[in-house]
């Protein structure tokens, strides 16, 4: 009897979900375990299993189609045989979570590039990501022999571009009665964002039609805090853990929203809601987007354990772990671009939150310390509030106070 293949339910709050595409067409053999199709929720994108050995019968929703969690997207049966919606056993609806694409994380220090490994197989399939097997499909790439950089050697979006490139060949150049006028190329209708791409378009349109964003911009003198940093991992270091300057940054502002409670707040249908307890997003980047994991409670957590914790988000991200109600419930946002040599930058609220911190790329500069002058670490700071919900004077000493105990680390040590 053909098996269901159904829209998966990937957290407490999904509902529906958006088939971003097929990865297995019509007639085709497959084994229960592989990756038949890509699906969306409103958080995560992510691969839906073959619920058992044979033929991809049916394909019920095509690509862009929204889908009831529960609903059959496609079945699997044997060969000839027709799929019946209605007597057609269903999968599990709760499916382990697949692989995800890896990038480098928004949340964590820049480190060495990851050294190529061969494709990792896991029961006869490569270890890829979604949006690495959808560029490879469309330039007929066999990714087998593609080295990834990606956690257990996967394959990332950037290994098969990388492919591409080494092998791309000089195209000959073709007359110049033959070569398309740039004006006609600059017509094609393009193709529709989908997926989590499309959910991030929706949502940072939003956020920036419905709020009033303003982004204000500091400096902290963190060369103290590197000297301790460097202290506290050597100490710490047959425990195995590395402290980052992120994870200094998480503990100042989580301080700093203390002693700032208008700043750690949320706006929605017009209702500001001030909040006793500090739940942290750090955000994190991939392939196909973006993601923003929540450490519930962070105010409760010591330097040590909000380091564990960031590290932990981080990689459930990257393996395809993170569980939808993880990127729920935020008052606050960290976000990253300092491993790209962005110095500032202006952050995009994450409604309903009325606050995020934006940090650049901390480097040593030139600075009078009294009349001398001395090489000291700077670390850009970016923070774009919601002047619906909080003025500019309360919002710079928010940022003045991290500025402060960023420069004065034994502050927030202390506490």
């Amino acid at each position: 009897m053909a098996v269901k293949v159904i829209m998966p339910k990937l957290g407490m709050g999904m509902e529906e979900g958006t088939v971003v595409e097929w990865l297995k067409q019509e007639g085709d053999e497959v084994k229960k375990g592989d990756s038949v199709a890509v699906i969306s929720s409103d958080k995560i994108e992510k691969d839906v299993e073959a619920p058992a050995d044979g033929v991809l019968l049916k394909i019920q929703a095509s690509s862009d189609d929204v889908v009831k969690v529960g609903e059959a997207i496609g079945f699997v049966g044997t060969a000839g045989e027709e799929p019946d919606a209605t007597n057609a056993p269903q999968a599990e609806l709760h499916q382990e979570a697949p692989d995800m694409p890896e990038e480098t994380p928004a949340s964590i220090q820049k480190t060495p590039e990851p050294v190529a490994a061969e494709a990792e197989k896991i029961g006869g399939r490569t270890r890829i990501s979604p949006a690495a097997r959808k560029l490879a499909k469309e330039h007929s790439i066999d990714v087998t022999g593609i080295p990834g950089t990606g956690p257990n050697g996967r394959i990332t979006r950037l290994d098969v571009e990388r492919h591409m490139n080494h092998n791309q060949q000089p195209a000959a150049p073709a007359p110049e009665a033959d070569v398309e006028p740039m004006s006609s190329r600059s017509s094609a209708a393009g193709k529709p964002l989908a997926g989590m791409r499309k959910v991030i378009a929706d949502r940072m349109f939003d956020s920036l039609r419905t709020t009033a964003q303003l982004t204000i911009t500091m400096k902290a003198d963190v060369t103290d805090l590197m000297t301790i940093r460097k202290q506290m991992n050597e100490a710490l270091e047959a425990g195995g853990v590395k402290l980052t300057l992120t994870d200094f940054v998480a503990k100042a502002v989580i301080t700093s929203l203390k002693k700032h409670p208008a700043m750690n707040a949320t706006l929605q249908n017009g209702r500001l809601a001030l909040h006793d307890r500090v739940h942290l997003g750090i955000a994190v980047a991939l392939d196909g987007g973006l993601m923003v994991p929540v450490i519930n409670d962070a105010c409760c957590l010591s330097l040590k354990d909000l380091s564990e914790r960031i590290r932990s988000n981080a990689d459930d991200v990257r393996n395809g772990d993170i569980q939808a109600e993880t990127l729920k419930g935020s008052t606050f946002t960290i976000t990253n671009l300092g491993n790209y040599d962005v110095e500032y930058f202006t952050p995009v609220l994450n409604p309903p939150e009325i606050g995020i911190l934006g940090l650049g790329r901390a480097m040593p500069e030139a600075v009078f310390v009294g009349d001398e002058l001395e090489k000291r670490v700077i670390q850009p700071l970016s923070l774009t509030f919601d002047h619906r919900a909080i003025d500019g004077a309360p919002a710079a000493a928010f940022l003045q106070t991290v500025k402060t105990l960023l420069e004065q680390p034994y502050r927030m040590l202390a506490e």
